[in-house]
Order: C-alpha cells, then structure tokens, then sequence
C-alpha cells in the first residue's frame, strides 16, 4: 500500500463527501417520485404525462442537484482508497464518478419521456409509441454506464477485499452490484404504489444504501483509533 503522502483529502471532507452521495440519493428518490408516482397506478409512462408541469419542473431540478451531490460523493471513494496503489485509486474514482454523472444525464432523458407522455396525453396519443424515441435514447445512454460500472465493481470488491483501503469488508455487501443483482427479483415481488416507490426508485436506493454504508464505515474507522 502506498499509504502517507496520498492524504490529499482529509477525513471530515471524506465524511462530507459521503453526506453529498446522501443527499444525492435523497433528490433523486424525490424527483423519480415527481413524475412517476401516482398511487397504486404502476404504468410509469403513462404516469408521468398526467402530473403537473410543476412536478416535471421540480423533477429536473432534482436531477441536476443529484448529478452535482453524486459527484461529489464520489469523492468519498477516492478518499477511502487513498491508501490503495495510485493507479486502483485513479481508476475506482473516474469510473465511479462518471457513473455518478450519467445518472443526473439518464434522468434528464426521463424528462424528455415525461413531456413526450405528456403531449400523448394532451393529444389522445399512443403513450408507448409516442415515448419510444425518447425510452431508446435513454436505454443507449444506460449501455454508456455498464462498462464504468463494472470497471468500479472489480475495482471496489477486489481492493476492499484485501484490505488495500480504509472500508473494512463488510462494506462489499453494500456495494452498487449486490442490489442491483437482485433489482428483477425486487421488482417482481411488488405491486401497486410499493412497485413504483421501490422499483420505479431502485437505483437510488442502492445508492442511498451504499454511501450510508460508506460513510458509517468510515466514521467508525476514525472513532476506533
């Protein structure tokens, strides 16, 4: 480990950086729920042409300040592996931020899903053909994220696993790749407004988990010397 002269961040920036993934979560969760909850109605695309232009509006506002919170919470990461070999340290933050950064991209383009549903709406369109265009938009961009995905994956488990970091390794089981791997099975399991709260926020949660997990990881750590 190439620990001493790498603690470019120090721990309570580290813990605020966490907060940020926090909070990143917390406006993204709230500006999925702008525009695709609607009670026990489960039919997304067609839930977000019947709310407000005000909730739409308030759903992209979420967006950009999730995109800026998760960025910045990405920060978090880079400072638990500043004892990790500098170039595992370089490559689990640039793929995990740039993860960080499609999310607040992919739900701009949810956005552009929401007014298509809407226009269908206004114009007694069919809902899934009028979207479509946007809903692929949004899918190619989703593929963009995979290979930062799993680039931050390996990176994180194989590291952490050897202790090469400041996470103890419990921290695995919290990591972005654990829940998604069971985000069907979730999603199969719910209906009516649980459906859409989880499932139609899923990925949030995960993040919410994680850098919850992160942060009372970290802050342990530092209590414990």
């Amino acid at each position: 480990m190439e620990e001493g002269n790498n603690q470019f961040i120090t721990h309570r920036v580290g813990l605020l950086f966490g907060f940020a993934g926090i909070l990143g979560s917390i406006a993204l969760f709230t500006g999925d729920m702008l525009i695709f909850y609607r009670g026990d109605e489960t039919n997304i695309f067609a839930n977000m042409g019947l709310v407000s232009e005000a909730r739409i509006t308030g759903s992209a506002i979420c967006g950009l300040l999730a995109g800026w919170l998760y960025t910045l919470g990405a920060g978090q990461v880079y400072y638990a592996f500043q004892p990790a070999k500098r170039w595992a340290r370089l490559g689990v933050f640039f793929s995990f931020a740039s993860v960080m950064i499609l999310y607040g991209v992919i739900h701009g383009a949810y956005i552009a899903i929401a007014t298509s549903s809407v226009i269908a709406n206004q114009l007694g369109l069919d809902v899934d053909l009028t979207v479509k265009l946007a809903v692929d938009i949004n899918n190619t961009m989703r593929l963009l994220a995979y290979p930062f995905f799993a680039a931050f994956t390996i990176l994180f488990i194989v590291f952490v696993w050897k202790k090469a970091t400041l996470y103890p390794r419990w921290v695995i089981l919290f990591s972005p790749a654990i829940p998604f791997l069971f985000s069907d099975l979730v999603a199969n399991s719910l209906d009516g407004r649980f459906f859409t709260i989880i499932a139609g926020a899923y990925l949030n949660i995960m993040l919410f988990l994680f850098f919850g997990a992160s942060t009372i990881a970290l802050w342990k750590k530092q209590k414990e010397k």
